[in-house]
C-alpha cells in the first residue's frame, strides 16, 4: 500500500490558523494544502475528524461518522446567504496561537444555528443536496441528530438517565421526539451537510495537488454517543445500559498508574455474529473521509486491557483477547487494499505484530523512543522495515525540541553520535534520519518543522485540561524551512517531483 518513499506534515484542522477563535476547512486550510506541495509533500496526517469529547479530545467523540462542527467554514456559510457579514466578526478574545475552547464553541455553534435557521427557511436552491445527503447517510445520520437533540433536551445527562422509553429506543417514542422538535433534529442534519460538503471539496483539493489524507480512527468509542445508545447490544453493559467494563491501558511510559479512557469495551461476539457490520459500514465512512486510516491503539484488537467500571485507574485491568484475525479478514473482504496503518505502540506482544504483518499493514516507529536502549532498539532507523510509517514524535509526545531539553546526559550522547549531530538544529537532524531511512513513510509534526518547544505540544496523555489548544500562524513559517523541508525530501527521493 505504502510502497513509495513518500513524506508528510502531522497537524489537526483545528491547528490551523483562522479569524474564528480555531482552524476550519476555510481558506487557510486551501493554503495548507499548497504549501504542502511547495514543501514537495505527500501527505497530510489529521487527527480524528469527529465531534470533541470531555476534555476538547478528539478521540472521545459523540458519534464515529459525525464531523466536527468546530470546523465548519462559518465564510462559505455567508457566501450561500445563510450568514451575514456582521456574523463573522470575530470575538476581540480569540488567540491566534491557541484555542479558547471555552469562547470558540458557542460563538461557532450560536452562528451554525443562525444559519440553520436561514436555510430552512429560505433556501429553495440547496434543498435537493440537503435532502440527498441526510438519505445517504441516514444509516448514522438519524440516530446522531435524535441522539444530540435528545441530550440537549436532557441537559446532557447520560442516555441511560433519560426517559425509559428512549433509553430502549421505542420506536413511537422516537418518532414522537422527532416530530416534535423536527426544527431541532434538521439542525444536526444540517451541520453535518455543511460539514461533508466542505470536507470533501477540500480533500478533491488536495488530492489534485498531489496530496494525500491520512485519517485518524479512534478503535473505541465514548459511552456518551450516539454509536452506544443506538447498539447497545454490541457493548459490554449492564441491564441499566451501564457500562460493566471499560478500557484503558497498563502503566507505561507516559502514566505510572496506567491510562483509564473510560470508553465502553465491544461486546466481540455479537460484532462477529453480524459479520462484523458495524465495524464495516464505520471504516467504510473513514475510508471515504481519508485515503488512508491511522487505526489507533491497533493492539486492542489482538488483546485489550479491560478495566471494572468502578475503578479508580487502570492498574487493576486485564488483558483479554479480541477477535482480530476475524475482523481484519471481513474488512479486508470489504475493502481488498484494506488502506490502513496500524498504530502499533505501546505493549506490543507476538501475537500483535503477527496480526499487523498477517494483512501486512504498516506499522508506526517513533524516533523519540529510539534513544533509551541499544542498538536493537526497534525505533532507531537502522531497525526500520520499508513497510513503516516513521514520526519523530506523534501528537501524545512532546515537541522534539521539547523532548531534548528533557534527556538524560546518556540519551543525549547517544542521540548526538547515532545522528552524527552537534545538537544545535536536533529537530532537522532528526528529520534528516528519518528521511534517510528505508521507511517508505515519514510524518513530521508541524512543530518539529517550525521548531517548537514544549510550550506547543498538542497532547499531554493523563492532563486533563490544556489539550488540544495549539494553533501555528503563518508568519511563524520561514521561506529557510520551507525549502529545507523540500531540499530533505528531494535528496531522499520523497518529493512530490520524483514521482
Amino acid at each position: 500500500m505504502l510502497n513509495k518513499r513518500a513524506s508528510g506534515i502531522l497537524l489537526h484542522p483545528t491547528s490551523l490558523p483562522g479569524r474564528f477563535g480555531s482552524g476550519d476547512l476555510g481558506a487557510d486550510a486551501y493554503r495548507f494544502v499548497d504549501w504542502l506541495a511547495s514543501a514537495g509533500q505527500t501527505y497530510w496526517q489529521v487527527l480524528p475528524l469527529g465531534e470533541i469529547g470531555p476534555g476538547n479530545s478528539p478521540y472521545m467523540s459523540r458519534s464515529a461518522f459525525a464531523g466536527n462542527l468546530l470546523l465548519i467554514d462559518l465564510a462559505e456559510l455567508a457566501d450561500h446567504g445563510w450568514l451575514e457579514q456582521g456574523d463573522l466578526e470575530p470575538l476581540p478574545e480569540f488567540h491566534d496561537g491557541l484555542i479558547d475552547f471555552g469562547l470558540t464553541q458557542p460563538f461557532r455553534m450560536d452562528r451554525l444555528r443562525r444559519a440553520a435557521n436561514n436555510f430552512f427557511s429560505n433556501n429553495k436552491e440547496m434543498w435537493h443536496e440537503y435532502n440527498s445527503f441526510c438519505e445517504e447517510e441516514n444509516n448514522w445520520l438519524r440516530d446522531y441528530a435524535l441522539f444530540m437533540a435528545i441530550a440537549e433536551h436532557q441537559e446532557g445527562r447520560e442516555w441511560d438517565c433519560w426517559p425509559e422509553a428512549l433509553v430502549r429506543r421505542n420506536e413511537q417514542a422516537l418518532r414522537s421526539f422527532e416530530t416534535k422538535y423536527a426544527a431541532e433534529v434538521g439542525f444536526w442534519k444540517f451541520c453535518q451537510w455543511c460539514f461533508a460538503r466542505q470536507w470533501f471539496r477540500l480533500k478533491e483539493y488536495a488530492n489534485s495537488r498531489g496530496i494525500r489524507i491520512i485519517g485518524d480512527a479512534p478503535i473505541f468509542v465514548a459511552y456518551q454517543s450516539a454509536d452506544v445508545w443506538a447498539h447497545q447490544e454490541l457493548f459490554k453493559l449492564d441491564e441499566g445500559g451501564r457500562p460493566t467494563v471499560v478500557a484503558g491501558v497498563p502503566p507505561d511510559y507516559f502514566s505510572e498508574t496506567g491510562q483509564l479512557w473510560g470508553n465502553p469495551v465491544y461486546r466481540w461476539e455479537t460484532h462477529e455474529s453480524t459479520g462484523f457490520a458495524w465495524w464495516i459500514a464505520r471504516m467504510r465512512h473513514a475510508f471515504r473521509l481519508a485515503d488512508l486510516v491511522r487505526v489507533d491503539h491497533f493492539r486492542g484488537f489482538a488483546a485489550y486491557w479491560e478495566i471494572p467500571a468502578d475503578a479508580p485507574n487502570a492498574i487493576g485491568g486485564q488483558w483479554v483477547a479480541a477477535p482480530g484475525e476475524p475482523l481484519f479478514h471481513a474488512l479486508k473482504h470489504s475493502f481488498p487494499q484494506l488502506p490502513i496503518i496500524a498504530e502499533d505502540l505501546g505493549i506490543i506482544t507476538p501475537d500483535v505484530a503477527a496480526l499487523r504483518d498477517k494483512f501486512e499493514l504498516p506499522g508506526m516507529r517513533v524516533l523519540q523512543f529510539a534513544f533509551g536502549d541499544n542498538d536493537a532498539n526497534p525505533f532507531l532507523p537502522h531497525n526500520y522495515a520499508p513497510n513503516t510509517v516513521a514520526y519523530t514524535g506523534t501528537h501524545d509526545n512532546d515537541t522534539t525540541l521539547g523532548w531534548w531539553s528533557t534527556l538524560s546526559e546518556r540519551e543525549r550522547t547517544f542521540a548526538l553520535q547515532y545522528l552524527n549531530s552537534a545538537g544545535q538544529a536536533i529537530h532537522w537532524d532528526m528529520i534528516r534520519a528519518l528521511s534517510a531511512s528505508v521507511a517508505n513513510t515519514v510524518i513530521f509534526p508541524m512543530q518539529d518543522i517550525l521548531g517548537l518547544t514544549s510550550e506547543h505540544r498538542m497532547n499531554f496523555p493523563g492532563k486533563p485540561s490544556g489539550n488540544w489548544e495549539w494553533r501555528f500562524a503563518w508568519d511563524q513559517i520561514k521561506l529557510d524551512q520551507t525549502k529545507e523541508l523540500a531540499r530533505i525530501s528531494v535528496e531522499c527521493s520523497r518529493s512530490q517531483a520524483d514521482k
